[in-house]
């Protein structure tokens, strides 16, 4: 049993654009989850992560740049810190010892006098102490403590760190353990624009993430935890996945490769289309990108409510996304409407199904008798004039369910009789909503013809004879039973 506290300290970090926010939270996290670039305006949703320090675990918070300049995003961006500033249990302000105080410094600043929370500020891109004297400008903003810092090269981090546990003792003393509850994680991949972010903002029931009906809206993998009962679901909101021509620019690249590094750590993929728009051959591609990653996969489409139906529209539209991803029969398709609410509930009643089928283990047992069951039916053609052995059959892992079978060749077993096996499994156990992986592999035993050379030498033993090594020869001349009888006429 694993027991966790309530929920560990959140700590925002805010400032203006391009003072190293994203930096600092890569370094503190020690990883690459937040984008970082050498112009302003990347990162506009919050990104959350997990940090610890001397024993102690937090969660760190990296926000959109605060600035009035005019742009489409700002109203929202400044929304989103707003949001994060009220669920912190600490500030960090950051500022840039570089290029010196600015006008939203002094705005941020104002904003935060009434703040009761306890607020550290960083004054980064401070990279030895020869540069320490930059501080002094800062002071003139009526700040009494500033933290010299570099979060690229890491200078004064440590003791940055031992000043942030510190203000966040209270906070942890006061934390009682409870057990540990179920996480599943379920990344939300599609198309730019298809209403990725909407369907999580209506799930949450809260301005999460950042919408637009621009695209490319979403530029990092956007975490956000929603609870139903007992079982907490990490959505996980991604960029929009173009086609690989069209994508160019450097920022939008480094989106697409976390999208794609977020089905590598999700349990179900939740795959985005467009109804409104149909079936394209990108939506099948992303669905092949979750697919060869093992993810359990259940395909939404959304913006149903502009789709013109009668009885059969949604009978239709199921049969043409399983017939253009026929690698993905096993998929659950569902109908939704991240507008209008139009079945969001029932994704998490199937997001449950897909993930308890990936997290299933079969015995060994069992599964061998259905491997005997379904060869008895069926069995494999010829191999070069010989027939292929099933051995035995062994579940070895989960998430999804693999399973290695050992056959006398495995390279001859055909691709169509192998699916035929993983389809018979689905029959048997009722896991018809995840993938299912089938290894075969040479059963490794001992050298051929080494039990029948064995045999030959237990049975002349057996008559009284004596054996000889098969390498062994008479020395020529030395036959014994012919000089005894020479000897005999002799006499």
């Amino acid at each position: 049993m694993v027991w966790l506290y309530n929920m560990k300290p959140v700590v925002a970090v805010i400032g203006r654009p391009n003072v190293g926010k994203s930096t600092f939270f890569n370094r503190v996290t020690h990883t690459r989850d937040a984008l970082v670039e050498d112009f302003p305006g990347v990162t506009r949703d919050r990104i959350y992560g997990d940090a610890q320090w001397d024993d102690v675990a937090f969660t760190l918070v990296d926000t959109g740049g605060f600035t009035e300049a005019k742009d489409a995003f700002n109203p929202q961006i400044k929304y989103q810190i707003e949001l994060a500033l009220q669920d912190a249990d600490a500030i960090v302000v950051m500022l840039d010892g570089k290029a010196g105080i600015s006008p939203f410094d002094s705005e941020i600043i104002d904003m935060l006098r009434s703040v009761t929370k306890p607020v550290l500020f960083a004054v980064n891109k401070i990279d030895g102490a020869e540069q320490e004297d930059r501080l002094y400008e800062f002071y003139s903003i009526g700040v009494e403590e500033l933290h010299p810092l570099s979060a690229e090269h890491g200078y004064g981090i440590n003791d940055f760190l031992d000043r942030l546990v510190e203000a966040l003792s209270e906070i942890i003393a006061g934390q009682v353990p409870v057990e540990s509850e179920k996480n599943v994680k379920v990344a939300v991949v599609g198309r730019p624009n298809v209403g990725k972010s909407s369907l999580i903002n209506k799930v949450l029931g809260e301005k999460r993430l950042l919408v637009s009906d621009i695209p490319g809206t979403t530029r990092d993998a956007v975490d956000s935890l929603y609870k139903v009962g007992d079982t907490q679901y990490r959505l996980i909101d991604t960029a929009g996945i173009r086609r690989k021509g069209k994508v160019q620019k450097k920022l939008e690249k480094f989106s697409v490769i976390k999208a794609l590094k977020s089905l590598d750590r999700c349990d179900v993929a939740l795959i985005v289309l467009d109804a409104h728009a149909g079936v394209t051959e990108q939506d099948v591609t992303i669905a092949g990108y979750a697919y060869e990653r093992g993810c359990g996969c259940i395909f939404l489409l959304n913006k149903w409510d502009l789709v013109e139906k009668d009885s059969r529209t949604a009978k239709r539209y199921q049969e043409q996304v399983r017939m253009d991803s026929k690698f993905l029969q096993f998929a659950p398709v569902l109908t939704i409407s991240a507008l209008t609410g139009l079945r969001i509930p029932k994704i998490f009643k199937i997001v449950d199904e897909v993930g308890s089928q990936y997290s299933t283990r079969i015995n060994t047992g069992t599964l061998n008798r259905i491997f005997e069951a379904a060869i008895l039916k069926n069995e494999p053609s010829l191999h070069r004039g010989r027939r292929l052995k099933f051995y035995y059959a062994t579940q070895v892992s989960t998430k999804p369910p693999t399973f290695v079978c050992f056959v006398n060749y495995p390279d001859a077993v055909h691709f169509s009789y192998k699916r035929y096996l993983i389809n018979q499994v689905r029959a048997e156990t009722g896991l018809d909503s995840t993938p299912l992986r089938l290894i075969f592999r040479q059963r490794k035993g001992r050298p051929k013809g080494a039990g029948k050379q064995k045999a030959e030498v237990r049975g002349t033993e057996d008559r009284g004879q004596r054996t000889e090594p098969q390498n062994s020869r008479k020395p020529k001349g030395r036959n014994t039973r012919g000089r005894k009888t020479k000897d005999r006429k002799q006499k």
